[in-house]
């Protein structure tokens, strides 16, 4: 007999954190999370995105074993400040088996309805920053440690219940060496002449988090217009400081300034963590640490964020970046380049890359339903 209990213990979280190491215990494509890190998440003491969110967990179980989960969510400030009504679920999982996932999505309707909001929508995170979407295409590719993997069964249950295609994302790679950089060095130096720009470089942390956030307001800036987007707020930029930041190499994260010091250009790349998260399996102890440190290496990197001031924007201020970049990777021995989630109407971004010989690798879509 299927039943769906509410999440209420920290051994509850564990099991909710822990059931997808079960679901893909053998897929080679699939990348863990760090349980410990995972279960800070849903933790409003450890993750402040909680105090303007209401969550709710649950899993579903046959008899005693656990056979779905999902996170019911509202962002408050999307709902009172951006006025869209939206009933957010995220952290989808569950065996191929029908009844299950209507079941987990029953109770997010549930919360929806009570809470009279218009739509739900799914899987998302609590914010721009979090992971996104159904995988569609691409499951023979390796997944990342900032987006989802998931079956291929998922995108037919949620058609089955009547959900429909709300937003699509696109992932990239291109080849260290399909860059062609000489036009970019040129336009370049053309462009810190014009604009009286400069880039910002960083071997230490402690100095780039100078600059981080007016760097978390640029993206507020320069994301605004995106259909998904939901601004970052102070403390959330605090937690995003910790959490992400702390967490990658300052050669890593590149700024362009104004004559001002005026952040008017960032980017942020990360190395692949995507294998020693499998050698991993979860724990940081006791050689955990031992393959993130060892991964710093890695001859693949995923660009995380590019943002360019509105001022800015179609005036070139990429090429400073990318050169700096291009640099950076060919000092360290770089071989691959993957971007991670894009919308698919981001026609801007997808734009900046287009000489770089881009191959679609992975789609993904959230869905939505009206309550």
């Amino acid at each position: 007999m299927l039943s769906v209990k509410e999440v209420s213990t920290k051994k509850g979280v564990r099991n909710f954190v822990k059931f997808p190491f079960k679901l893909y215990k053998q897929s080679p494509y699939w990348v863990p999370p760090i349980i410990s890190e995972e279960m800070k998440i849903f933790d409003e003491a450890t993750n402040p995105i909680l105090k303007d969110a209401e969550l709710k967990l649950f899993l579903a179980y046959r008899g005693s074993k656990v056979v779905g989960r999902i996170a019911a969510i509202i962002n408050w400030i999307e709902v009172n400040t951006q006025n869209t009504r939206k009933m957010r679920f995220g952290w989808f999982d569950f065996i191929d088996d029908l009844e299950v996932s209507r079941a987990l999505l029953a109770k997010v309707t549930e919360i929806g309805k009570q809470q009279n909001l218009a739509f739900i929508e799914g899987p998302v995170g609590f914010s721009n920053l979090d992971k996104v979407g159904v995988l569609t295409y691409g499951f023979d590719h390796i997944g990342t440690m900032v987006s989802w993997y998931n079956h291929p069964y998922y995108k037919t249950h949620l058609e089955a219940l009547e959900f429909k295609v709300e937003k699509e994302y696109f992932e990239h790679k291109h080849a260290f060496k399909d860059i062609r950089i000489e036009n970019y060095n040129r336009l370049e130096s053309v462009i810190k002449k014009r604009y009286g720009l400069k880039e910002l470089n960083f071997k230490k942390t402690q100095d780039m988090m100078q600059y981080a956030d007016q760097m978390f307001d640029l993206f507020n800036e320069s994301y605004s217009e995106l259909s998904s987007f939901v601004k970052i707020t102070d403390i959330q930029k605090d937690f995003m400081k910790k959490k992400f930041l702390n967490f990658i190499a300052p050669e890593y994260i590149k700024f362009v300034v104004n004559t001002d010091e005026k952040l008017v250009g960032f980017a942020v790349v990360m190395p692949s963590f995507a294998e020693a998260l499998q050698k991993m399996k979860g724990k940081l102890i006791p050689f955990g640490l031992f393959h993130l440190i060892k991964a710093q290496k890695s001859k693949s990197v995923n660009f995380l964020l590019i943002g360019i001031h509105p001022e800015y924007q179609n005036k070139g201020v990429h090429a400073i970046l990318f050169s700096e970049y291009h640099r950076s990777f060919k000092t360290k021995g770089i071989t691959e380049c993957r971007r991670t989630p894009e919308l698919s109407d981001n026609k801007a971004i997808q734009k900046l890359w287009r000489e770089f010989n881009p191959q679609l690798i992975k789609k993904r879509c959230t869905y939505k339903k009206v309550l």
